[in-house]
C-alpha cells in the first residue's frame, strides 16, 4: 500500500497511523498539541462562566498536576529518557504537547543549568486579546506550577525560576522566560531552612 499524504479516497477500515507518509504525520504532530491546548482553554472558560475565575484556577491547577503525573512517566518510558537531572527535564519539556505549540528557545548552560525562553505563546495571545488581565494569573501561578511539577518528577533539587513573565508592556517582548538549576543538596537544604519555596 502507498503512504498516505492525505485521506481524501475511501474510508480504510482498519487505518493505522503507519499507513501515513512521514510529511503528514509531523502534520498531525503539529495539530494534535493544538487540540490539546484548546480544550484545556475551552474547559476552564466553561468552569470560570458557570462558577467563577476563582475556581476554574484551582481546578486548572489540581488537572495540570495530575497531567504532569500522567504524562512524564509515559513519555520517559516511550522515549528511554533516563535521569534525574536538567537534561532530562528538558527532554520531556521538548516533547510535551504544551510545549510544541509555542516558539520556544531552549539554552543548556552546562549540565545543571538552563534556560527556557517562550517568544511566542497561544495562550498568551488569546489572553491578553480577551481583555481581563487573567495572564498575570494563568502565567505566572499555572505555568509556574506546571514546570515545577515537571521538574520535581525528576529531581526535587531541581530550582525554577521565572525570570521574565506577563504581563507584557509590547507584543514585541518575549512572553516569559524560565531558568532550571540543579542545586545541590547543601543549597537545596540552606534554601528549605531559610523557608523559600523553589
Amino acid at each position: 500500500m502507498n503512504e498516505l499524504s492525505y485521506y481524501s479516497g475511501e474510508p480504510i477500515p482498519d487505518l493505522d497511523f503507519s499507513e501515513f507518509s512521514h510529511n503528514t504525520l509531523v502534520e498531525l504532530l503539529k495539530l494534535y498539541p493544538r487540540f490539546y491546548m484548546a480544550l484545556d482553554g475551552f474547559w476552564y472558560l466553561a468552569i470560570k462562566e458557570k462558577f467563577s475565575n476563582k475556581e476554574a484556577l484551582a481546578l486548572d491547577l489540581a488537572v495540570w498536576k495530575r497531567v504532569a503525573k500522567y504524562e512524564l512517566p509515559r513519555i520517559t518510558k516511550l522515549l528511554n529518557i533516563q535521569g534525574d537531572d536538567i537534561g532530562s527535564l528538558i527532554k520531556c519539556i521538548q516533547i510535551s504537547p504544551w510545549f510544541r505549540v509555542t516558539k520556544s528557545k531552549i539554552e543548556l548552560n552546562g549540565k545543571n543549568n538552563a534556560t527556557l525562553t517562550v517568544i511566542n505563546c497561544p495562550t498568551l495571545n488569546a489572553l491578553e486579546k480577551e481583555g481581563e488581565g487573567r495572564e498575570a494569573q494563568i502565567c505566572n501561578i499555572v505555568e509556574h506550577q506546571i514546570l515545577r511539577d515537571y521538574a520535581n518528577f525528576f529531581n526535587p533539587n531541581i530550582e525554577v525560576k521565572c525570570l521574565k513573565s506577563p504581563p507584557r508592556k509590547s507584543k514585541d517582548e518575549i512572553c516569559c522566560q524560565w531558568q532550571f538549576i540543579l542545586l545541590d543538596d547543601t543549597s537545596s537544604r540552606n534554601k528549605s531552612q531559610l523557608g523559600k519555596s523553589y
